[in-house]
Parts: C-alpha cells; structure tokens; sequence
C-alpha cells in the first residue's frame, strides 16, 4: 500500500461504500410504506423486495456483467455504473406506484453489479495476500461506517418522509469525478505463483458459503426494523441507531480479520463467526427490553464484519489476475442471491411464528448447524 498514492485509496473505499449502501439507505423508510400503499395487498413482503429485488438482479446478472466488466475495462464501467445509481436510486423521491418503485430497483441493481465487481477485483490487482487481507479490513471498516452515517441519516429522514432516505443515492454523482481522475486500470503480468492456483470445486464451495453468509446475515436488515418497530414501538431513528452500531461493530470485525488470518484458517474463521451470528439471533430472539438490542447489535455486527472479509479474501485467494473479474462476478452474484433469497426463504417461518419466535429459531438451528460443523471434520476445510 506504500506505492499507491492515498486518492486512488481513497477512491476505492469510496468506490466500496456505495455497495453498502445500496440497501442500508433506505431500510428505515421499509415499515413506513405499508402506511403509504395502504391499498397494495401483502405490501409488507413487497417492502422486504424493495430491499431485496436490486439483489436479484444483481445474483442473476453479475457472472455476464463480469464478462462485460472484462472486456469493457474497470475504470469506463465504474463511470457509467455511477451514473445510473444515482438516477436510479433516487427514484424513489418521486415515483407513486409500487410497481414502479420495484422496476426502479431492478435497474439500481445492475449498477450496484458492477461497482462491486469493479472493486472487488480492483482489490485483487493492487494488493498480494498480506497487504490485501489488511486493505480488505480497513475497506469493509470504511463501508461498514460508512453504513453507520447511512442507516442513522436514513432513519431521521424516514421519520419526516419515508421518500427521503433515497435521496442518499446522489452520492454516486459526487464520486464521479473521484473516479475519473483517480482510479486506474491495472497491468500485470501473471506469475507463475498464480499460475499455479487450481480453480475448480475449491471455488464453488465459498461462492456456495458466500450466497450461505448473506442468506442469513441479511436476516438483520430485513427483519430487525419490523422487530423494533412493530413489537417494540420504537422510531425509525432509534431502529437506524440500533441496525448503525451492528455496522460499527462489522467495521471492528472486517479490522479484526487481518489479525485472525495468519493464526487460523479460512474455514475455522468462517465456522466461528457463524456461531457468534446464531449466538446473537438466539440471544434477540429471548430478550424483552430493547436496550438490549445494544448487546445482540455488536456480535452480530463484529461477526458478520469476520465473516465477510474472510470469505471474499478466500475466493481472491482461489483465483487468478486473468480470471479474477469473472471470478469476482460469480462471487457477486452469489452473495446478492443469498440476499435476495433470504426473505423469501424465511418468510414462511414469519408467518408460522411471531418474529420475535422467528429469530430464537434460527439461532437456534444456526447454533445446531455449527456444533455439527465443529464435531465433523470434512467441514473444516484448508
């Protein structure tokens, strides 16, 4: 990192922190809507595929946007992928209908695409392994922060409108010139280092194990906020303080990583973290004060933070400069299924039981998967 000038640093934790936001900005805005679409049937589960319909776009489209991102070039796709997620994000300032509403994300979630597959290989060509794994903890600490201005922002413009979270998405113009200016394509020659690296079912088990972590760790942004607001009767800005302290703790988590990677393996890291998530479900899903909200929000904000660092760090591990954007499409598109995929998965279990119930269970059933995980071997993979 001594050799990159700190703008073009700057540019790609900026570059980062617009995927985070790509959801976190308006989950605060997702109970007001059942007010507003008063005439829209199940209008709770097409709140949650706001949230969660730029993911499915995102999870069917990335691997062929890899391709594009590959033959297009990294720095003219970043430019064009900003542009429309500032027109497309915003629009939820002024469009009326849910329909709309829902096509607007579709098309928001194309952008996201490729800004996180611009720089997540980005990631790959600037750094080796050591300095990677530290610049991936200090570029998940920056989005996860970064998270923490949106949720807590979102959740006070919520309160006033719920139109207003969307105008966050303007932050995509201001980084425009940023990335003209600064960011630059990567020539590098393939090692045989690199050359080495086998590609094949290693790779498919962590896109497997990415789509499994956001599958379950977007249980939090999802259901949190009707949790808080619904059985606790709290505000939009006290339900964004609660979801911005678990994005402080990811920050300390994604940090924490660069010090567990030399000591343990990709697997245990991922095992462990899994086991603090289900420790804090579980925890969510027996308290009944919800200042104890404080306690669950950091373990589940610190493991995920682990969690996502070591596994994107772990596919970076298993590809090639040659075959890291492609790669980096597929892994993409992986995480934002598990997002997309994880209210409709878990819908079932909100309407079979209360969703303070909903959240015991899966910790539940998460702290079983781990203890069997622990207990057989062929789990723990090198």
């Amino acid at each position: 990192m001594k050799n990159i000038p700190k703008l073009v640093l700057l540019t790609l934790l900026l570059l980062a922190m617009t995927t985070m936001m790509s959801n976190v900005a308006i989950v605060t805005s997702l109970p007001h809507l059942k007010e507003y679409f008063t005439q829209v049937d199940n209008i709770e589960f097409y709140s949650r595929l706001m949230l969660t319909l730029p993911s499915f776009v995102i999870a069917l489209l990335a691997p062929f946007l890899g391709h594009f991102v590959f033959r297009f070039g990294k720095k003219r796709s970043a430019l064009i992928a900003l542009f429309f997620f500032s027109l497309f994000g915003t629009a939820g300032l002024y469009l009326d209908s849910m329909e709309t509403l829902l096509a607007s994300r579709a098309l928001f979630g194309l952008s996201v695409a490729t800004l996180m597959i611009v720089s997540t290989s980005l990631i790959g060509d600037y750094f080796k392994e050591e300095e990677r794994h530290k610049f991936m903890g200090y570029q998940s600490a920056f989005m996860a922060i970064g998270g923490v201005f949106f949720v807590i922002g979102g959740g006070i413009l919520s309160d006033i409108n719920w139109r207003l979270p969307f105008g966050i998405y303007f932050i995509g113009l201001i980084l425009l010139p940023l990335v003209y200016i600064n960011l630059k394509e990567v020539v590098i020659e393939e090692t045989k280092e690199e050359e080495s690296i086998h590609l094949g079912k290693n790779i498919l088990i962590v896109y497997f194990l990415a789509f499994f972590y956001m599958l379950v760790f977007f249980i939090l942004p999802t259901q949190i906020p009707f949790l808080l607001l619904e059985k606790f009767k709290t505000t939009g800005s006290f339900a964004g303080v609660i979801i911005s302290v678990a994005f402080f703790c990811n920050a300390l988590g994604a940090i924490a990583f660069s010090k567990l990677k030399p000591k343990f393996s990709y697997a245990t890291i991922y095992i462990s973290s899994l086991g603090l998530i289900a420790l804090g479900f579980t925890i969510v899903g027996l308290i009944n004060n919800v200042f104890f909200f404080f306690i669950t929000s950091p373990i589940l904000g610190f493991s995920g933070g682990v969690m996502m660092t070591n596994v994107t760090a772990w596919m970076l591990s298993k590809t090639t400069f040659k075959k890291r954007v492609k790669s980096s499409g597929y892994f993409t598109s992986c995480l934002f299924l598990g997002q997309f995929s994880s209210p409709i998965i878990f819908h079932p279990l909100i309407n079979i039981f209360e969703i303070q119930d909903f959240f015991l269970v899966i910790g539940l059933g998460l702290l079983t998967i781990t203890t069997i995980a622990v207990i057989s071997k062929k789990f723990i993979l090198k």
